[in-house]
């Protein structure tokens, strides 16, 4: 019975003693410091170890990992749509204002000291959908989402992101007709940014040709001569970008030059265009023949910069004005007017003859 009650830790049980196992551990940790250092043996360790932990470590954040990348993609779309609106927004209303850069640019000297009286042209532009085209050799229209309910009236100005489209024709609302400028019916009055010629662009059927028939014989036209609008007609202020010439046939039994131009507007592929309004008071606004059918326009329509205030006129002092000194010398209102004084002209002496 007395060898059952006999605890571990009696001078007669077994094991070694604790000074021992202390010595023993001692050693074996000296040894291993001595080889980590010379042999860097733990260092070794610790890559094998992380390498074999790396799979598990990836499995336990994968769940992680895979809910983030779950709700990025689905807001991704909305984000991306939204940042697509704004750009596209942008980029129009650049280009709205950089339309007339090139015609601008050479009036830049001249026109150096008005810049800041000169209001900019457009006032503001709507984007609208092309819903149907038809391009065949007797009309070439398209037919836009856009109407009276969004301010559209008739022979109003249409553009795309290059040049000159066409002009409003029959407007409902909801929708308007468009007429190209390539149409038969279609006449453009255009200018040579070169050399300043004026003259008329007339539609031939063909979205990718526009002609000029009416160039005299002796006319300096070039291959590559831009056509810019002239301002004249009322639809179209001038400077904006119409085409460039492609063709010129001169021949010996015809008066006129047969000079052929490609229209800048992708009227073929355009998806969507932009409808302008023009300021009113502006010097370069094309006088409206039609007044717009609703006086406000849509929400959607995008206003462009406004425009930079006017320099002050010097105006002369009231007291050394004629006009001030005429003013307070006027008769009260309600007092009669004074009659003029009627004074009798007096005779101019001759010079005396010479004999």
């Amino acid at each position: 019975m007395a060898g059952f009650g006999t605890r571990s830790g009696s001078p007669y049980s077994r094991g070694g003693s604790p000074g021992f196992r202390f010595t023993l551990y001692a050693l074996v940790s000296i040894v291993i410091m001595v080889l980590d250092q010379r042999m860097d043996l733990l260092e070794r360790a610790r890559y094998v170890l992380q390498a074999l932990t790396y799979p598990v470590e990836v499995a336990v954040n994968s769940p992680v990992a895979g809910w983030h990348w779950l709700q990025r993609s689905f807001a991704a779309r909305a984000s991306l749509e939204a940042e697509n609106r704004s750009l596209r927004t942008r980029m129009r209303t650049l280009e709205v204002r950089t339309l007339r850069f090139d015609a601008l640019a050479r009036q830049n000297a001249a026109l150096l000291g008005l810049r800041h009286a000169v209001p900019p042209i457009a006032e503001r532009w709507l984007p609208a959908d092309i819903v149907d085209i038809e391009l065949g050799r007797l009309r070439q229209r398209v037919l836009i989402d856009r109407g009276t309910r969004n301010g559209v009236f008739r022979n109003q100005a249409v553009l795309d992101d290059y040049g000159v489209v066409g002009q409003t024709m029959h407007v409902g609302p909801w929708s308007a007709d468009v007429l190209l400028i390539t149409d038969p019916e279609h006449d453009l009055p255009v200018q040579i940014a070169r050399t300043g010629f004026r003259t008329i662009a007339v539609g031939t059927g063909d979205p990718n040709a526009l002609a000029l028939p009416y160039l005299p014989a002796n006319a300096d036209v070039k291959v590559g001569d831009e056509l810019v609008t002239s301002g004249l007609g009322g639809v179209f202020p001038a400077g904006y970008p119409v085409g460039r010439i492609t063709q010129i046939h001169r021949g010996s039994i015809q008066p006129m030059n047969q000079v052929i131009a490609r229209p800048f507007a992708h009227l073929q592929t355009d998806r969507a265009v932009m409808l302008l309004w023009f300021r009113p008071g502006s010097p370069g606004a094309p006088a409206q023949k039609h007044p717009p059918q609703l006086p406000t326009g849509t929400a959607g329509a995008h206003p462009l910069a406004p425009p930079p205030p006017a320099p002050p006129l010097c105006t002369p002092a009231a007291a050394g004005s004629p006009v001030a000194g005429a003013a307070a010398s006027a008769p009260p209102s309600g007092a009669p007017a004074a009659k003029p004084t009627v004074r009798p002209l007096k005779p101019v002496a001759s010079p005396p003859r010479t004999p």
